[in-house]
């Protein structure tokens, strides 16, 4: 019998918010005390678009060419999100096989706004995702 292979936990758009202290439109803050770090790993015009207000952005293709993850998000919990799911899904085994402690995210962004949970642009105001 061949080993399971086991990747990163994954976690829905509501306990993701809960973790990093996002509330959903029109509610209070998460349960959770919001010491995780939310980072999308979608590519800039992506992000522009619509992202977490205060996530982190550090795309896929940074990470994998072996990008250190900011100093402010060392040695704390990373809740992984891009727009469905998969790309969050490789870069949580990234950091993992890295020693992060990361989730990912199960539905992306788009699962974050199905949440009514907040979304801006670049410019801090009402945001999409593309």
């Amino acid at each position: 019998m061949s080993p399971v292979r086991r990747g990163p936990a994954r976690i829905t758009a509501p306990e993701a918010a809960a973790r990093t202290g996002h509330a959903p439109a029109g509610g209070a803050p998460g349960g959770g005390s919001g010491g995780a770090v939310l980072v999308d790993v979608r590519e800039a015009r992506e992000w522009r678009a619509g992202h977490a207000p205060g996530a982190l952005h550090l795309p896929l293709s940074t990470l994998a060419s072996d990008a250190d993850v900011p100093p402010e998000a060392r040695g704390r919990l990373l809740v992984v999100v891009c727009r469905s799911g998969n790309r969050s899904r490789q870069a949580a085994e990234l950091l993992t096989a890295r020693g992060a402690d990361a989730v990912d995210v199960i539905g992306g962004m788009r699962d974050w706004v199905r949440a009514g949970l907040p979304v801006v642009d670049q410019r801090g105001e009402d945001g999409t995702i593309a």
